[in-house]
């Protein structure tokens, strides 16, 4: 059994308003089946929709479907990084639409400052499973597949360079919320002032996003 992950970018954040009280959801194709992904791999829609529905009754509808912001090690929700919850998940075609709401955590106030401040952000599903590669090339999941979370929040290839772009102009929501963070914050502006060149600062971008947020 390996943990499997796939990032899917096109997903929207929008705010709902309720009484007057503004709301911030994402939703989106969270899961799609039947087709090849960038990771070379296949999830047969049968496999899907046995774990859709199991993670729907036993999370969506018990109100304990959550996913956090970052890529974490291993398939556990980890409960000090969680930034929202999946509200609903449904079948549409050969995708599963979902919808989750950024809940007022730590992590979850950090992807709304992301996302008012313009960083682009999309979802990663989470499961673990195994894999048989077929004579094609492709890597198709196995029915063993369990499906841990539809949904952390993380950076499309767009995120670094706004967030690099953040760091540099000193944004408010790189220094919001604590020592850690401003630390962290420091050491990367530090990174970013050693590379000599525009290529190598190109190239190092991602890695330190993906830091910043591991260590949050």
């Amino acid at each position: 059994m390996k943990l499997i992950r796939e990032e899917i970018e096109s997903v929207e954040f929008i705010v709902e308003s309720k009484g007057g009280k503004k709301q911030l959801y994402i939703e989106g194709v969270f899961l799609q089946g039947n087709i090849k992904n960038r990771n070379g791999r296949m999830y047969p829609m049968e496999t899907l929709r046995r774990e859709v529905g199991r993670y729907n009754e036993n999370h969506v509808q018990a109100g304990r479907a959550l996913g956090e912001l970052g890529h974490p090690d291993g398939p556990t929700v980890n409960l000090d990084r969680v930034s929202h919850k999946i509200v609903s998940l449904r079948e549409s075609g050969s995708n599963f639409i979902g919808k989750a709401k950024i809940l007022n955590t730590p992590m979850g106030k950090i992807a709304s400052s992301l996302v008012e401040e313009g960083v682009k952000l999309g979802v990663s599903s989470r499961g673990i499973g195994s894999l048989k590669m077929t004579k094609e090339g492709i890597n198709v999941v196995g029915d063993d597949f369990m499906l841990a979370t539809a949904a952390d929040i993380v950076a499309d290839p767009s995120a670094p360079d706004a967030f690099v772009e953040g760091i540099m102009e000193g944004k408010d929501w790189v220094w919001d919320g604590g020592i850690l963070r401003e630390k962290f914050a420091e050491k990367t502006y530090r990174e970013i002032n050693t590379l000599a060149t525009q290529k190598q600062l190109d190239e190092k971008k991602l890695d330190l996003f993906n830091n910043f947020l591991n260590n949050l």
